[in-house]
């Protein structure tokens, strides 16, 4: 049984993860997510239910809209099969319950949220203002963490990360991080709570620095110019994302060192 929701729950994100497509272009261009449907964005033709399968579609097109033989990014099938991983796995670690959908909420918003800062550098409001309701409502409905612990996360990784950017900042001259960042992680707080949130922070540290010197080696083989400007939203996710999977083991491993 377990096997089968499993199943039924990454075949659901594989779907949500269809839809997130549409958000992750959409809402940059502060266009509609609902009107007009789904269309082919190079010959304009309405796509049919065949069309639209996650992943399938993609796969038996060969990557091609089925009109007009315009090429489709492999990025639509990789976000599908992304939420669908993600969705199984928080199923597998929470199972059948309500937290499953506290923490799958917030793996939506982290994807979509993700996709939008690689191809833009920026962290729309819209998606913070909507992520912070639904968890704090959820929490005051006692549905997630509590609300003292949601609150406190917030105003700790929020406020806490404002006040140690703009003091870095102050000392380098020169904008270290973005707003958006800051509100991704008040957002974070309020899902996670204090230890989850600080967790959250603690691994996008290193997950940055890991990509950083990653980058920095691989353009000095290539002899290219290193990009300093890099999108910090991505690593926020993945921080939140090691917390919503592992946080609980790995803050029990630690605490089981003293």
């Amino acid at each position: 049984m377990n096997i089968y929701f499993t199943i039924i729950s990454f075949i659901m994100g594989t779907i949500f993860g269809s839809f997130f497509n549409v958000c992750i272009f959409r809402i940059p261009e502060k266009k509609s997510i609902a009107n007009p449907p789904s269309h082919c964005y190079n010959c304009n033709t309405r796509l049919k239910p065949l069309d639209l399968v996650p992943i399938l579609s993609w796969t038996l097109l060969r990557a091609k809209c089925r009109y007009c033989g315009q090429k489709i990014s492999p990025r639509y099938a990789l976000v599908e099969l992304l939420t669908g991983t993600l969705f199984a796995l928080v199923y597998s670690v929470y199972g059948y319950n309500i937290i499953t959908l506290y923490y799958m909420l917030l793996v939506s918003l982290l994807v979509i949220i993700t996709f939008i800062d690689i191809d833009h550098y920026i962290i729309p409001d819209e998606l913070i203002i909507f992520g912070s309701i639904c968890a704090v409502v959820f929490n005051a409905l006692g549905q997630g963490i509590s609300i003292k612990d949601s609150l406190l996360g917030a105003l700790i990784c929020g406020v806490g990360m404002l006040i140690l950017i703009y003091l870095i900042e102050f000392v380098v001259k020169k904008e270290v991080m973005g707003g958006g960042d800051i509100k991704l992680f008040a957002m974070v707080g309020l899902f996670l709570g204090v230890q989850g949130g600080l967790l959250t922070i603690l691994f996008s540290v290193y997950v940055g620095a890991f990509y950083g010197i990653v980058t920095i080696i691989n353009s000095k083989i290539k002899k290219q110019e290193y990009n300093s400007m890099i999108p910090y939203g991505p690593f926020i996710s993945v921080g939140a994302l090691i917390v919503v999977l592992c946080g609980t083991n790995i803050i029990d491993w630690y605490m089981g060192l003293f």
